[in-house]
């Protein structure tokens, strides 16, 4: 085959790279045009600069490096961490006719022998093995007496220490740069925050490369957080509610215990269900990855072992039943769902209970204090989007550095929570915070809020705050709850690269300053609770309160689609009950309904009134 690809660059005309790029996409892969990000991380490797690019599953990170290794012709060397992530792409690689191989543990020494006399004849185009294969004394030595024209990293989140699965031995990549200097590399991956990607390029790249950051969302992926109750009943109701077919789907949980006992759970519920996870032998766990790879209506009950290697285009669910670590975490375990672009559902069931479990495996880590605080931080996140009232996509986006519009496919913009006006204790918050130079992290603003005569809030007289004591009102797990809501919703931000220290957004100025109202779950860990309350107290509605309730909703409805926003951005479904009940006729009286704050009584008065008095 390698002579095959070697014919068709002789017919190319080797002054024109971009002649050379398209034949390669039609004529190999089959493609009539790249998708987007494609070619400019394609030209920036073919005109030998070094890339870092990110990239959301599915959007054809491979063909990034594969197209210039087969242009720039010589060998490509690919780093990648698991044996089933290159076993499926060189038997990919090998279908569409390229010279594709690679060494792994997986094989036999004389198999792997015989791919690199392969490799050494130039009979390679591509070949693939782990780092700690690649970055040994007497690889690099053979290697740097082959023609090397490429490296390529996949999976490159691991070689920082803040991505969601770092990998020591991956740190050793480094060395590349200085054994092979003039050799451009190319490091891809769907996951990585922007301290990650700064450590990235700073330890693989020494900052020389050209980063590209396509975009990170996945609309066909519905989101929805649960609090978590009895969560075995919670499961198996979301599998119920999918129907007699449920679809492959993947179920993370944090131990293997509690995996090998959800999977005998399912199959125990006449749902075809596998467990995966370290604690079983090779021979089971691949096995069932087979199965999983091709049978349908298969749930792989997993913990983090499993997925990274997984390109499965028709996973239509994935469930967390135990809180991930990081929102980094969770959103490259999410991204099996839904590869094929077809719709698909992220569910997660979320606790009290999760929280400490996390802070406990963050503080009995084996690791720097630097490390563990930024892991507090990042898990601070986590929760914040698990917390929050408003659009989860636009949270989950924020947090990578995008912004977006509500999605109207997540729990929060298809059925609005019920909130209560917060606005008085957020500015106090947001007051504290100020008065103490936005230095400081929740944990000591929350001492302040709840007068706490702490150590450190002594020592440096924030006891003398006027905002020292204000919020003792509230119970502290309240006011975390507060806090993350206020983060979620772009009031604040979290230096995540510093010490976690709250600053204050424009949209929280505005707050402080009287011209906004926040609006918050008070309750953040009952939602499930509050929506069984919600519709007890529609049902206690009379038929006339009723009918007025439904022509309320429609109206939010309208507004709701007018101004683009979901519709609890109007009003939450416990407002309108409150209101039909209430049939308000005046301003003074609509002033009164819950819900209602100053910034809503004016904007939404009058067609609020005027429906109900035409109504009456």
């Amino acid at each position: 085959m390698a002579s095959t690809l070697a014919a068709r660059s002789d017919a190319r005309d080797p002054q024109d790279p971009n002649a050379a790029k398209y034949a390669v996409l039609r004529e190999v892969f089959g493609f009539e045009g790249f998708r987007a990000g494609q070619e400019e991380a394609v030209d920036t490797l073919l005109e030998g600069r070094n890339l870092l690019a990110v990239m959301p599953t599915g959007a054809g990170k491979s063909l990034c490096f594969q197209v210039p290794a087969l242009v720039k012709g010589g060998l490509t060397i690919v780093v990648s961490p698991l044996v089933a992530l290159m076993q499926d792409q060189v038997s990919a690689l090998k279908l569409a006719g390229v010279a594709a191989d690679a060494i792994h543990s997986g094989q036999s020494r004389e198999d792997n022998v015989a791919v690199w006399r392969r490799a050494a004849a130039g009979e390679l185009n591509l070949l693939y093995m782990a780092p700690e294969r690649l970055m040994t004394e007497r690889m690099l030595a053979a290697i740097g007496r082959l023609d090397v024209t490429l490296f390529a990293i996949d999976e490159a989140h691991c070689i920082s220490q803040w991505g969601p699965a770092f990998r020591p031995e991956y740190e050793d990549l480094r060395r590349l740069r200085e054994v092979f200097p003039g050799v451009p590399v190319a490091a891809l991956t769907a996951t990585a925050d922007e301290v990650t990607r700064a450590d990235i390029a700073q330890k693989l790249f020494a900052g020389d490369v050209d980063t590209q950051v396509l975009g990170f969302d996945r609309p066909n992926i519905q989101l929805s957080v649960e609090t978590k109750t009895s969560w075995k009943d919670q499961l198996l109701g979301f599998l119920d509610r999918r129907g007699p077919e449920v679809g492959n789907g993947i179920i993370y949980c944090l131990s293997r215990k509690k995996t090998e006992e959800t999977a005998a759970l399912l199959r125990q519920n006449g749902c075809n269900a596998r467990p995966y996870h370290a604690g079983m032998t090779k021979e089971e766990r691949e096995a069932n990855q087979r199965a999983f790879m091709a049978e349908e209506n298969l749930v792989m009950v997993a913990t983090i072992a499993f997925g990274m290697g997984i390109d499965k285009p028709d996973v239509r669910f994935v469930v967390h039943v135990d809180l991930p670590g990081s929102l980094e975490a969770y959103y490259q375990e999410i991204g099996r769902a839904g590869r094929d672009g077809e719709p698909a559902e992220a569910h997660m069931l979320f606790g009290p209970g999760d929280i400490r479990m996390r802070r406990k495996f963050i503080d009995d880590e084996d690791a720097g204090p630097e490390r563990q605080r930024r892991e507090h931080q990042r898990l601070n996140a986590l929760l914040a989007y698990a917390d929050a009232p408003q659009c989860r996509r636009r949270i989950l986006l924020s947090y990578f550095g995008e912004t977006a519009e509500p999605c109207g496919n997540c729990d929060n913009c298809l059925n609005p929570a019920d909130l209560s006006d917060g606005t008085e204790m957020a500015m106090s918050a947001l007051s504290a915070i100020r008065d103490t130079g936005e230095r400081y992290g929740a944990a000591h603003i929350i001492d302040i809020m709840l007068g706490e005569e702490t150590e450190k809030v002594l020592a440096v007289k924030h006891d003398r705050l006027p905002a020292f004591g204000e919020g003792a009102g509230l119970k502290k797990p309240d006011w975390q709850s507060l806090i993350r809501q206020l983060v979620s919703g772009g009031y604040l931000e979290v230096d995540v690269g510093g010490y976690g220290s709250l600053i204050i957004t424009a949209l929280g100025e505005s707050l402080a300053a009287g011209e906004e109202e926040f609006l918050y779950r008070p309750d953040s860990h009952d939602k499930k609770t509050a929506k069984r309350k919600r519709a007890s107290d529609a049902e206690k509605l009379t038929p006339e309160e009723d009918r007025l309730f439904t022509r309320l909703k429609s109206l939010r409805l309208d507004i709701a689609q007018e101004r683009g926003v979901p519709a609890y951005v109007v009003f939450s479904d416990k407002t309108l009950i409150d209101m039909a009940r209430r049939a308000p006729t005046t301003r003074e009286a609509f002033a009164q309904v819950h819900g209602v704050g100053a910034a809503k009584l004016k904007e939404f008065a009058e067609p609020f009134l005027t429906l109900i008095r035409e109504s009456a």
